[in-house]
This record gives C-alpha cells, structure tokens and sequence, in this order.
C-alpha cells in the first residue's frame, strides 16, 4: 500500500534527484534542482505581494512555467491558487475571481486585455504572467519545505454543475498529496517516466497528471496543442511514457499513424472525462498493444475516484473499475441501503480524498456533501456524487447515467442554465433550453432548444461572444411553443423525449 501520511502540497518539488528532468518547457529543461529554486522563489515572491494567509491567487494562462510551478509556490506561501480554464471568456472569468475574492491574477497579457472595468474586484492585482516571473527571479526565496496543516486549503478549482455558474471545489494539501501519491501507485509511476500534459491545469484530472508525475520523481511537458498529430509529435520527440486523455482526443489520436518508437516507449495511457466505448477500447488496444491502458473516473468533489485493472480491459470495455488506493466507493439504492449486485443505486465517495465542499456557497455543499452511508468504514462527510452506477459480482463498477441536467462534452462539465442564461440575456429569444445528446466524438453535444423567431446567426455571434467554444451549441432548433407541466413550468422531460424522437 502506498504511504497514506499527507503533507504539504509543497513537499513535491523535494521529490526527485537534483540532476534529473522535472519540466520540459518550450525554451528550457528545467532539472529537479532547478524546479525547487523556482519554486522557492516564486513562493518568496507571492508571500512578499500576498501576505495574508488562506488568500487566493489567481492564474489565466496557457500551460507553461507559471501555471505549472503555481500549485507549488502557492502552497508553500500559506495561499490558495485558483488555476482558470484559459478557454473561458470573461463573463466566467469575472465570477470567479469575484466568487473567489482573489487578490492577485495573474495571466497571459493577451487574455487579460480582454477584461473590462468591472470584472476585476476591488483589491486584486493584476499582472502579466512573464513581468510576475521576472520579479520573482529577484525576490527572497521560501526555500525551506512548509510546514502548513495539511488539511488547510491549496486550491479551489472551479467545475460546472448542472445548475448556475460554476463553483469553487475547495481542495486541502491532502486531497492533491494523496490523490497524487495513489495514481502515482496504482499507474506504478517512476523517476524515469515522462508525461506528456495535454489535459487542461485547471481541471482535477490535468492537475493530477502534473502532481502524480511529480510525486513519482518524474518529469513533465506541459503542451497546449493545436491538433492532435501535434501531441504524436511531442510523444516521438520527448521520448513520452504516459499520456492522459479524454474520449473525443482519444478518438482521434487512434485515426492518426503513431511512429513505432511513440507506441513501444509508451508504458501507460489513461482516459478520463467520459467512458471508453468497446469500439474505442479496441482500437486503442489495437494501436498500443503493448501499452497498459487505465480506463478511469473521477470527480473534482473527491478528486480522483476508480480505475479499471488494465488487464480486465478486453473483458470489460465498458467499465469504471474499483476504488483507487485511499478512496471508498459505495453504490446506495433508492432506500439508502447498499444496493445488491446489478442494482442500480447512487455512487458515493468516502475518505481522505473527499473535497472540502463548495467554497462561499453553503448551500450547494450541503446538496452535495453529506454524512456517509452506514455502512462506510471511513464515516464523516462524503460526496454524493448524482452518478447513477451499477456494480457486479465481481465488484467492478458501470455507469447507468446522471440524476441532473448537467452535459458532458469532451471532458467538460457543463452547466446547461450558464447556455440558457446566455441565450437569454442576448435578447435574441425568449425562452431556452439547453441539451447534451449522445455524440460519438464528443460524447454529448449541445443541443439548444429555443422559443422564438429571431435571428440565428447573431443569437450565435453573442454566444461565441459570452461562452468558451466547447460550451457552443451544435445545433440550435427554434420552436414557436414549449412542452409546459401541469403547473405550467417548462417540461424539460417531455422537451428532451420529443428531442429524442425526432
């Protein structure tokens, strides 16, 4: 079993041997030696500019030093990084750092000019991410380890629901230890593995990828890229080990030819953010036959949840897998109780791993996070987690569905009221629906279903304008009437049956 002792988030960059790789920039390799002076003097800079403890500190920027070196420096100055997706727009962006009450953003010049008087609190800073780099390389260093409680707060990271904006999942130091020290163990990481970070920072699933490698004394390469032979390229050309995706990457990185150095020094590929089909399963085995493939789920409220045996993968496409190391997983019927095998029931997350609720929004934490069934050994408070799943004989986990609304498009978490809203704000409709409906690339796609007669392509044109891509509709159907209930509310049922029948 692997060491179940958190400790300070900062406690990774002493992880690997000084003359070793540790991130792989575009201009630079930065060795383990170097990545701790960085760290420790951005963490020097940070505590200079944000002295008060538990403060948040914002980033808006491609995959590169900042972002990277960030859920480090961060923790060791006792503040609380909030990464932001760089696909989001600014109405999304100016709710979060209100949400959060950041009071420093940092970010790439391009995307903060796009920030209007307003959409920055009161109090916060902001400054280019390369003048920030610049100042810390001249700034008194932190370099001593913390020494922080880990279970005070490192980061919140912002996910959409089904309902609302998108909300803060308020992360400890021992959430991201021990969600990086089990991958770490059960994908059997080492000092010589190299991942290749295609996945987005500001998500659970892009975060682990960086911190798990890391625990492991591995190195790095952060890639934004712009087409999928791009990310073969960067496998080739840095001699990439593991490599985590979602479903709709997946789908097209098995369409491409791979080199056969990429396949035979590939170890380990995982997917995450929507279920490997059987078709998708095969082709991938097919294109890395001699790669251990990790079907895996997760949620950002517990940060990491099951895994499949990459062993059961033929016999078992579809599946979700078991618990991970330091996780409990439990599947409650209808009346509460532990659901018999083949019985569809709720999964529930229990354990260390399990987030420390919706920052600002008691509400919503209460919905989500609850005492945990009886039957948990761990006890406290879990994640209930609205994923409706079965499990079988063998213990081995499938999802049935989701109890909301929310659409999962390409690895994203959708909410379909932030699509409404913006629709409706436009002034361009009068009434919204927004639907995810099975598509075999993405997943979900975005149907919007709209009342009125007004004009597609500028209803389109503000909705480019206000939401990032992967929140635009596919198809927009305009309707002149809407299903109503017997009380008179919109019908979302009846809308998607006559959707689906359509």
């Amino acid at each position: 079993m692997p060491d179940p002792t958190p400790l300070p988030l900062d406690h990774l960059a002493l992880r690997g041997s000084d003359e070793d790789a540790a991130l792989v920039l575009r201009g630079e390799t930065l060795s383990w030696k170097d990545l701790r002076s960085r760290v420790a003097a951005l963490s020097g800079w940070l505590a200079a500019q944000v002295p008060q403890a538990g403060a948040r500190v914002a980033t808006w920027a491609a995959k590169g030093e900042l972002t990277c070196l960030m859920p480090l420096a961060a923790a060791r100055a006792g503040l609380v990084h909030v990464p932001i997706n760089p696909l989001l727009k600014r109405g999304q962006v100016k709710h979060i750092l209100a949400d959060s009450g950041a009071a420093l953003l940092l970010g790439t010049p391009a995307r903060l000019d796009t920030l209007e008087v307003g959409d920055v609190p009161a109090g916060c800073r902001v400054l280019g991410e390369g003048e920030a780099l610049a100042l810390a390389a001249e700034a008194e260093p932190l370099g001593e380890p913390s020494a922080h409680n880990p279970a005070s707060t490192s980061a919140i990271l912002y996910t959409s629901g089904s309902t609302g904006k998108p909300k803060g999942v308020v992360l400890s130091h021992a959430n991201m230890w021990l969600g990086a020290v089990s991958v770490a163990h059960y994908l059997g990481l080492a000092a010589d593995d190299v991942t290749l970070a295609v996945l987005p920072l500001s998500f659970d699933y892009g975060q682990n990828q960086l911190l798990s490698t890391w625990y492991a004394g591995g190195a790095v390469v952060p890639l934004d890229y712009l087409l999928p032979r791009d990310v073969v390229r960067a496998c080739e050309k840095h001699g990439v080990t593991t490599l985590a995706a979602v479903p709709p990457l997946w789908v097209q990185l098995v369409g491409l030819d791979w080199p056969p150095t990429v396949a035979e020094r590939m170890r380990r590929v995982t997917n995450s953010g929507g279920a490997l089909t059987s078709d998708l399963s095969s082709a991938l085995r097919c294109k890395l036959p001699q790669t251990r493939i990790f079907a895996m789920y997760g949620l950002t409220e517990a940060f990491r949840s099951t895994y499949l045996d990459p062993a059961l993968l033929a016999g078992n496409p579809t599946s979700m897998g078991k618990a991970i190391p330091f996780a409990e997983v439990l599947v409650i019927n209808d009346a509460g109780q532990l659901a018999a095998d083949g019985e569809e029931g709720e999964l529930v997350h229990c354990g260390p791993l399990v987030a420390q609720g919706y920052w600002n929004d008691p509400v919503r934490t209460a919905e989500r996070f609850k005492p945990a069934p009886a039957a948990s050994r761990y006890g406290g408070t879990a994640v209930w987690s609205g994923d409706r799943v079965r499990r079988d004989a063998d213990g081995l986990l499938y999802f049935a569905g989701r109890r909301d609304a929310m659409i999962k498009s390409a690895g994203n978490r959708i909410s379909p009221l932030e699509i409404e809203e913006a629709a409706l704000a436009s002034g361009h409709v009068a009434e919204a629906v927004a639907l995810g409906v099975p598509d075999p690339a993405l997943g979900q796609a975005i149907l919007l279903v709209v009342r009125g007669s007004g004009d597609e392509a500028a209803l389109r044109a503000v909705l480019k304008r206000e939401l990032p891509n992967f929140m635009q509709p596919q198809v927009i159907i305009w309707r002149e009437t809407m299903p109503v209930n017997p009380n008179g509310k919109l019908d979302r049922a009846a809308l998607v049956a006559e959707v689906a029948a359509a």
